[in-house]
């Protein structure tokens, strides 16, 4: 099989999973595209990869990632709809864009091509994201080849497509409401005198301690929360004032918020 895997987008994701696939591939079954081609230039020198143009990618790469933001989808999908439909062989249409359905990205792209649907996380840069993923007409070895040279992005999870906006709007968008957290934790410690160097370090440290303790523990977070609170202590103190701020509400309309959004996103 024509295992060549190409990327047209290296912005923060696309370079993210550039990066990700370069740890299993040989240079050459790599090649990178981006809008402004120095941009891909550069991040193929990083990796010794090839890169090319969009239409390069499109002719050559059986894995065909296509890292856009949603409303600039249509125009990329558009551009090389030729190029795609004169391809004698197969190949498979890797999308990571909010709420367009395998459905819609089929409709731009002008044919029932085999589809590969994600929706990573900003960890996976340095391989601990969060990658959720559904698929149509891909077969099981193309599936296994994409898992196994992506892994080293980080975790992936199977999901219904009619799931996926949900579950993007906890992992896609989570990070961007746990670092204001972090910052929140750590402005708190300075505020009791404690430097702001070693404040960051123990806030983001405890975030990376307690959600690798319900992962690994399989516990329901309100246990884990349970067993550092003891009677009338600090931590119960701490909770109580979170809860008085309305915490847990501001979380969950959070994730509310953004699934709405990327709603709106596919429908626009």
């Amino acid at each position: 099989m024509n295992d060549i895997f190409g990327l047209i987008g290296v912005g923060h994701m696309g370079g993210a999973l550039a990066r990700a696939a370069a740890k299993e591939l040989d240079p050459e079954r790599l090649i990178l595209a981006n809008r402004t081609p120095g941009k891909a230039a550069a991040l193929a020198r990083e990796l010794d990869c090839l890169s090319g143009d969009n239409h390069y990618c499109a002719q050559n790469a059986h894995f065909l990632f296509l890292g856009v933001k949603p409303q600039m989808m249509a125009e990329l999908l558009e551009s090389i709809g030729d190029t795609l439909k004169k391809r004698a062989d197969r190949f498979v249409l890797v999308t990571m864009a909010a709420g367009l359905t395998i459905e819609r990205i089929r409709e731009m792209a002008g044919g029932p091509y085999p589809v590969i649907r994600i929706m990573p996380n900003t960890p996976a840069s340095i391989g601990e994201g969060m990658i959720l993923y559904t698929a149509e007409g891909v077969t099981e070895e193309e599936l296994d080849t994409f898992l196994t040279v992506m892994k080293g992005a980080g975790r992936f999870d199977p999901l219904p497509e009619h799931l996926m906006d949900a579950g993007s709007a906890v992992s896609g968008c989570g990070p961007a409401f746990v670092y204001p957290f972090i910052e929140a934790l750590a402005d708190g410690a300075v505020a009791c005198g404690l430097p702001r160097a070693k404040a960051q370090e123990y806030a983001a440290q405890t975030l990376i301690g307690a959600a690798k303790l319900v992962l690994e523990s399989g516990e329901h977070p309100g246990a884990l929360k349970d067993a550092v609170c003891s009677p009338g202590g600090s931590t119960i103190a701490g909770v109580r004032a979170l809860e008085r701020s309305g915490f847990r509400s501001a979380a969950m309309e959070a994730v509310i918020a953004a699934y709405e959004k990327t709603k709106e996103l596919g429908k626009n």
